[in-house]
């Protein structure tokens, strides 16, 4: 009965205009807070501090206990290096089958999720296109609640209601929206702290992934290349947001590269950087995944391999240089873009000590480059029946069979149009050396 009076509780609407309530409590270490009640009930207590922090408390007798999270996952996939493999051994394959519901969140007018929850501090922030909640993580009760008007008229996954979700660094979170800002809140308060536009959303972009953080920049890129968007990838100063550098995923007509362009749809390219990168922190360098080149299925009016487009790029995190890219699918005509998680690991690879970059493909490719020098070490399929190409020559392009491009007559392909897999999250497991990926395999009639 307790439990449900409190959860009762949490459903009362909110009163504007009301007076804030202020507390001072003393905690079980013999500190004393005092500040305005966000939340209370029988279960919990969260305390905003005049220092503008915000505590989360649990009754213990007459006193409080502060609580937190035993490991923070401040970013999209929890680790700048992509890997999403837990250290935490509370839960394992003796008890996973008690996890029971402890709270549900609702977003109101909202359709579906496709975020990860950030957790820093014991706090958990998820988002939708243009809104973001805090939530106290142990009870689901709501600390703050950013949101602004979704963008009228425009197009694009953004439109759809799509956020993948927040990085935070220090007392700032980061977010895009869906007309391809990306903005600053202080994650205590939600309130805006800076707020600039990356592109011109009537130019058909629009922003949906996860920034990423890198050294003092926080990095994103923007969606839009199913209609015609030239891609991009930015960054910017974490105090000001002001734009320190951008690198172009396709050059302009006459720019090196161009020559990779032949017909005039490198005027309407694609290749967006839509899906959140790596970081190594330890060499600067910054990896990012590229999307597919438009027409996505007709490649006739871009004949060549169409740089940058389905690529890896290995960029310095300071300056945005290129270092090297790799190319997954050059002249793309299968819809496979780049944009899985690219896993940064440092293990023995052939008796060897190496930096490794793993990355499981659209195209059915399972791939290990040398992320410090771009070398190609291993590709191999991971899905049956994979009839696009026939392998991955030690020149690192890919045997294409032949009769394998999209016609007017149709033809099957292996993969499908959505791919061997998608954007779906990967896992390296580095005791094991077992990496893990959510595979699919079907055949489009294109």
């Amino acid at each position: 009965m307790t439990n449900l009076v409190a959860f009762l509780r949490t459903l009362r609407p909110v009163r504007r205009g009301l007076t804030p309530v202020r507390k001072r409590v003393e905690t079980t270490t013999g500190k004393t807070l005092e500040g305005v009640v966000i939340g209370e009930s029988v279960m919990d207590l969260q305390l905003r501090t005049d220092d503008g922090r915000v505590h989360l408390l649990r009754p213990a007798g007459t006193k409080f206990r502060v609580v937190t999270s035993e490991t923070n996952w401040p970013a999209y996939h929890g680790d700048p290096s992509g890997n999403r493999y837990s250290t935490l051994t509370q839960i394992n394959k003796s008890n996973v089958r008690r996890l029971a519901t402890q709270w549900v969140f609702n977003f109101p007018n909202t359709g579906r999720l496709q975020v990860t929850p950030v957790v820093v501090d014991g706090l958990m922030y998820v988002t939708a296109a243009n809104e973001c909640y805090a939530l106290d993580a142990g009870t689901g009760r709501e600390i703050w609640h950013f949101q602004q008007p979704r963008t009228r008229n425009l197009i694009g996954n953004a439109a759809g209601g799509i956020n993948r979700g927040v990085t935070v660094a220090g007392e700032r979170l980061f977010m895009v929206t869906d007309h391809a800002h990306i903005i600053a809140l202080n994650r205590f308060s939600g309130a805006v702290l800076w707020d600039t536009e990356m592109a011109d959303w009537h130019q058909n972009y629009n922003a949906t992934s996860a920034p990423l953080i890198a050294g003092n920049l926080v990095v994103s890129g923007t969606a839009g290349g199913d209609e015609g968007a030239r891609g991009f990838l930015s960054a910017f100063d974490q105090a000001s947001g002001k734009e320190v550098w951008r690198f172009w995923t396709v050059p302009l007509p006459g720019e090196p590269g161009s020559e990779t362009w032949k017909g005039d749809e490198i005027n309407h390219p694609g290749s967006v950087t839509w899906m959140t990168g790596s970081y190594d922190s330890e060499t600067g360098l910054l990896y990012w995944p590229t999307g597919n080149p438009g027409n996505d299925l007709n490649g006739d009016r871009r004949l060549g391999d169409n740089l940058y487009s389905a690529c890896i790029l290995a960029l310095d995190g300071k300056t945005g240089k290129l270092k090297w890219h790799y190319q997954f699918t050059p002249h793309n005509v299968w819809d496979y873009d780049a944009t899985q998680p690219s896993v940064l690991v440092d293990a023995a690879w052939k008796g060897r000590q190496r930096k490794l970059l793993l990355h499981a493909d659209r195209n059915g490719f399972f791939y290990v480059l040398d992320r410090s020098s771009g070398e190609l070490l291993l590709a191999k399929p991971f899905v049956k029946k994979l009839t696009w190409a026939r392998e991955i020559a030690s020149n690192g392009r890919p045997v294409v069979n032949t009769d394998q491009e999209p016609n007017a007559q149709g033809i099957k392909i292996c993969p499908a149009l959505e791919g061997a897999t998608n954007w779906f999250s990967t896992a390296y497991h580095p005791a094991t050396g077992l990496y893990y990926v959510q595979a699919w395999r079907a055949v489009i009639f294109s």
